[in-house]
């Protein structure tokens, strides 16, 4: 597993976490809208901007019925048709090159989704930097295969997708070309519960198919995210939108402002409180070590008096011999006379 850049950005176990905000159909169908949700990413601190690349007739047919119609009560999306859905979530092609020229004057990497192989045609004449695969196109080999033939990174959700599934994935986007690999764990509802999110599976991730690993957290507020950089995942999405009271086909899922701006701090916090196995004292604990217990006089004592449990206790401050040896003191005298509050040493035992 090695690290490798996007643009200049180093995705890895040496640097912070690359924190990708999801704008999807958030923006409402309002160029200006998508433009002030760059800007708001950017002062948040994120480190890329992802959009999707699709439209309703490439997605599905027009349909209102059977199953091109959503039922589930549970649904977000619940009484609409997919094409319908589509159509008002999708971000038009025309409004792509506006958006990264933003991002990139801000700082941003900016890349999308492709959903179809017209959509990677139309992002290679843009000169995206990586490709990410949604969940729902993880099977979809045909697909990876054109992607992974840019020979761009490639960032994968892996959301409902058995071990045999994602070994079929990989596979077909490394022999097409796919050099630097990034695998998110995800979970495929909307919202996702903590409960549902499984983190563990990230090292399992790892192991299994040795490339960068993340997440793709669906879930509210930043703990999840914050605790996968703590598994090790290099990479977190979130979707993103400007007020999740102003409506949107993900907003309800999607972090505001400032929760992105605690998303990114707070990952950064994890990656860094990481660091490698240690013990032993650290030199930023050096100045502490004063804080520990050592054995004092605590009261005046003669030359040849005998130390025991009424003159000598271990104390703070650290200045003094180490509590270990309070026994072997017991019965043994003073060298000279000792005044209360002297921090005890074998230069003062007979």
């Amino acid at each position: 597993m090695t690290s490798f850049k996007i643009g200049e950005r180093l995705i890895g176990a040496d640097a912070p976490p690359l924190i990708i905000a999801e704008m999807s159909g958030n923006h409402n169908q309002s160029l200006d809208m998508a433009l002030q949700i760059v800007e708001a990413a950017a002062r948040a601190g994120a480190h890329a901007l992802k959009l999707q690349t699709y439209t309703a007739d490439t997605m599905t047919l027009d349909l209102a019925e059977g199953e091109f119609f959503i039922k589930d009560p549970n649904s977000l999306w619940a009484g609409t048709s997919l094409y319908a859905l589509y159509e008002k979530a999708h971000t038009p092609w025309e409004w792509h090159a506006p958006i990264f020229a933003r991002a990139k004057e801000l700082g941003l990497l900016a890349f999308s989704t492709p959903f179809d192989e017209s959509a990677v045609d139309f992002l290679e004449s843009l000169d995206v930097p990586a490709y990410k695969i949604a969940s729902f196109e993880n099977t979809d080999l045909p697909l990876i295969r054109r992607v992974a033939a840019t020979g761009k990174p490639l960032i994968i959700s892996t959301g409902m997708a058995s071990i045999a599934e994602l070994d079929e994935t990989v596979r077909a986007a490394r022999e097409a070309g796919c050099k630097d690999l990034v695998l998110l764990k995800c979970t495929s509802t909307y919202p996702a519960s903590p409960a549902n999110s499984n983190l563990r599976t990230i090292g399992h991730l790892r192991e299994l198919f040795d490339c960068q690993v993340g997440l793709s957290d669906h879930s509210m507020g930043v703990g999840v995210s914050v605790a996968a950089v703590a598994l090790g995942a290099t990479v977190v999405e979130k979707h993103f939108t400007l007020d999740r009271g102003a409506g949107g086909v993900d907003a309800s899922f999607s972090l505001e402002p400032s929760e992105l701006a605690s998303l990114v701090i707070e990952t950064e916090r994890a990656w860094q409180a990481m660091g490698q196995v240690h013990y032993g004292l650290t030199e930023a604990e050096r100045p502490s070590l004063v804080y520990r217990r050592s054995l004092y006089v605590i009261k005046d004592m003669a030359a040849g008096e005998p130390f025991d449990g009424t003159n000598v206790r271990a104390i703070r401050p650290g200045l003094g011999l180490a509590p270990k040896h309070a026994q072997s003191l017991l019965g043994r005298r003073a060298r000279q006379a000792i005044q209360r509050g002297t921090a005890l040493d074998w230069s003062l035992v007979e």
